[in-house]
């Protein structure tokens, strides 16, 4: 089986696979090591989270984040800077920060877009430190970089959503692009279900593409290089 995986208002959402369905299954789960479970032990997942958390940051973000961000263009804005560890792991808004600034050169502060992930960060890191068995089938992907590889390396015309609203012809553009690599457009035309968003649907959707050409061996780490943080969890996005 493989998913694509994504956070959502409700939780997480999955679009999931089984070898001779042709047809995806849509799930929302509120936690998720629930859907981890779920799935089983065999399935691979590729999850729009940031996984791998270093002490120290140089520049803008992880490596991942750095690596990726200069193939995207105009949506290279969908690339949130990931702090360290420390930072990730403060209570709050302001502890946060001050943790960032402390663990990274030029010292910066942690965008609130991006402190609203971290709670979700913590989900997924806590649950790769126990079970080191997942992380062989558990990777991270950016849906925008996602899209990019899947078009050529050509970053998409135009944004999913505007000043917070889907934008139909960003859904339309990615729903293409899908559709050349095998999702039903009907999937999509049915709406999101209860705790999502279209746009969490298409993220979900182009992870799934992604988590099947991860298992034929069709991705790359980015950075090619990748380092891996003080739990040994690798630090990229695969694409």
């Amino acid at each position: 089986m493989t998913a694509g995986v994504d956070g959502c208002r409700g939780g997480w959402i999955a679009l999931t696979l089984v070898p001779g369905d042709p047809r995806p299954r849509i799930m929302v789960r509120a936690r998720f090591a629930d859907l981890a479970d779920e799935l089983g032990p065999g399935a691979i997942l590729a999850v729009d989270m940031p996984m791998g958390l270093p002490e120290r940051i140089s520049g803008a973000g992880r490596g991942p984040e750095q690596a990726i961000r200069p193939h995207l263009g105009a949506r290279q804005s969908s690339v949130f800077s990931i702090p360290a560890r420390a930072a990730v792991e403060a209570p709050t808004y302001r502890e946060a920060c001050e943790r960032a600034q402390q663990t990274s050169d030029p010292p910066k502060k942690v965008s609130k877009q991006a402190f609203f992930l971290f709670g979700r960060i913590l989900e997924i890191d806590r649950l790769l430190q126990m079970d080191p068995g997942l992380r062989d089938r558990i990777f991270e992907c950016h849906p925008e970089f996602a899209f990019c590889r899947l078009n050529g390396m050509v970053a998409m015309a135009t944004p999913k959503k505007i000043r917070g609203a889907v934008n139909p012809a960003g859904v339309t553009e990615r729903t293409a692009l899908l559709a050349r690599h095998g999702i039903d457009p009907d999937i999509l035309a049915a709406g999101p279900p209860r705790g999502a968003a279209m746009d969490d649907v298409l993220d979900a959707a182009v992870n799934l593409v992604m988590a099947g050409r991860h298992a034929r061996g069709l991705t790359s780490p980015f950075p090619a290089e990748p380092a891996r943080d003080r739990h040994g969890i690798m630090i990229a996005i695969h694409g």
